[in-house]
């Protein structure tokens, strides 16, 4: 035991040991201090704990029927212990109606689960591949010492053929483009000489085609490939080519691909609902401490009707509000651009544009959900009724998902107001007695302080519930940042952005990006007009793809 000085208690045997000693002596602030001290660290180490298990196994911000029901069930065991001594309060009338709400949801998730039922056993069975495919025949014949007859020593003759499918892969394989262009001259006359066209290639003089250049980046920014990785693969085809060379191509195909990115960026703006988000990319940087810095890819979706119709990224050197590069954009840039309905979660970077009267502020519920979850991951089982009233909410909005705005509005107004109604109520009741700084404190906090923006959607059946729109707008990008790790450059940055979005228009619009690019870098190397862009966008491509 350590020592100790007159007057002190050693503390640093067993709580239950301690305590009795304290007590006996009447020294009741040290016993309330050791409480004190004992309670901070407990939920300390209760929030690590949490932490470590949803880094483990939790993959995902659901929470389960059966979770929820059983959280529910130890809730409402509490509440009937506390409500012996109530009178019918208001706040107990709240959390009742909460977890009445949040129970109901649960009871849907369950009966959509048994109404679905178990699928009937079936026999496996092959699909057939897509008729499209082309069929190449392989005739695998008798081996020829098995071709004679045991029996009689004649020769076997064929009757049947048994015919399977197999889908087999033949590499892409480098080629080298001739291009012949030919001369016409009228010999009759000595008219003047008449010559065909060059070949499409990304600049005047390179050695690359359209379709090298367009594989490249797709193979970069969709497939996650960095160039000294697609080096490699050309070497393995027998060409070398230098990391540099690649890094040529994919400037010169951004350049080439720009004036689609300003068509993307004004048909964002002009969309009736345009979503905001960004996330981070490591930049290589010299003069910085660590080598590198963090700079900010900023994605804005288009919506009508909550459908993403067009997208476009946009890179800033640094996470501030404004731009700090000439021609540089941050989302202050970006929203004073803006007019109409905009969603985007609550950060301070937004606060100045949004304030405006010309902007309608619009919350994601997704983000404010996001907070009671950890609450619930931190042990704080009082986040179960929010979490089930917003999984009512959610439940409400796959019902009315292909519903017109006009009818979706008024079954908000009716079903889900009064559920928002009774989440801030359970808020505000709640935030006097919950530590600000806990988990639950930091979620109710939140909902409470941007409660008019989350609850913009009961008044407009346009505006969507959250910002998923441009949260899966970064999917690809986290997918492919993972491999190339970083960026050499901040115009490394504005060359992603660009190929990104047009990628992700690509694919809002279900198109081929190989393709599509093989296609219209032939056309933007000849030379367009700004006011063609939006001819040569991936919808309007495809049109005309399928009309011819």
């Amino acid at each position: 035991m350590a020592s100790q000085t007159e007057g002190e208690v050693d503390l640093s045997g067993p709580v239950l040991d301690v305590l009795p000693t304290l007590l006996e002596q009447g020294r009741i602030d040290e016993v309330l201090l050791a409480i004190r001290k004992l309670v901070e660290r407990n939920e300390q180490l209760e929030r690590q704990l949490a932490q470590m298990a949803s880094k483990g196994a939790r993959r995902n911000e659901g929470v389960s029927k059966d979770q929820l029901k059983l959280f529910l069930d130890e809730l409402a065991e509490q509440r009937a212990k506390q409500a012996e001594g109530a009178n019918g309060t208001a706040p107990v009338e709240v959390d009742e109606r909460l977890m009445a709400q949040a129970d109901a949801a649960a009871e849907r998730a369950r009966d959509k689960t048994i109404g679905l039922g178990r699928p009937p056993e079936q026999k496996p069975r092959r699909k057939a591949f897509p008729e499209h495919l082309p069929r190449v025949d392989n005739v695998i014949d008798v081996p020829t010492q098995e071709q004679a007859c045991p029996k009689c020593g004649g020769g076997r003759e064929e009757f049947d053929r048994e015919t399977s499918e197999v889908l087999e892969l033949k590499p892409a394989k480098l080629f080298v483009r001739r291009d012949i262009r030919i001369k016409r001259c009228c010999r009759a006359c000595d008219g003047a000489i008449v010559r065909a066209p060059r070949g499409d290639k990304i600049v005047e003089g390179g050695q690359f085609g359209v379709g090298f250049v367009a594989a490249l980046l797709h193979s970069k920014y969709d497939l996650g490939m960095p160039l000294h990785r697609q080096r490699k693969d050309f070497a393995r085809q027998g060409i070398e080519l230098s990391t540099s060379t690649l890094c040529d191509q994919v400037k010169w195909g951004a350049e080439l691909l720009r004036p689609l990115w300003l068509e993307a960026i004004d048909q964002v703006l002009d969309s009736t609902v345009m979503h905001i988000d960004g996330t981070g990319l490591s930049v290589l940087d010299r003069d910085h401490k660590n080598g590198k810095r963090l700079g900010t890819l900023w994605a804005t979706i288009g919506a009508e009707d909550q459908v993403p119709m067009v997208a476009a990224y946009h890179y800033a050197s640094t996470k501030k509000a404004k731009g700090q590069r000439p021609g540089e954009l941050g989302p202050s840039d970006i929203l004073a651009l803006r007019r109409g309905i905009t969603v985007a979660d609550a950060d301070t970077l937004f606060a100045q544009q949004m304030g405006r009267d010309d902007v309608l502020d619009c919350g994601c519920n997704m983000h404010a959900r996001r907070y009671f979850v950890k609450a619930l991951d931190g042990g704080d089982k009082r986040a179960a009724p929010v979490l089930g009233a917003f999984k009512g909410l959610y439940q409400l909005e796959e019902e009315f998902r292909g519903a017109t705005p006009e009818e979706r509005l008024v079954a908000r107004q009716e079903r889900s107001a009064p559920i928002y109604a009774d989440i801030a109520a359970w808020c505000a009741h709640h935030e006097r007695d919950t530590p600000p700084k806990s988990p639950l404190g930091r979620a109710i906090r939140y909902l409470l302080r941007h409660e008019e923006a989350l609850r913009r959607f009961e008044f407009d059946g346009r505006i969507p519930i959250d910002n998923m729109l441009a949260e899966h707008a970064f999917v690809p990008v986290a997918l492919t940042r993972k491999n190339y790790l970083f960026l050499g450059a901040d115009t490394g940055g504005d060359r992603a952005a660009i190929i990104y979005t047009i990628l992700r228009c690509c694919r809002l619009a279900e198109v081929d990006p190989v393709a599509y690019m093989k296609d219209i870098l032939g056309v933007l190397a000849r030379g367009v007009r700004r006011s063609e862009a939006s001819e040569l966008m991936p919808a309007r491509w495809k049109a005309r793809s399928a009309a011819a």
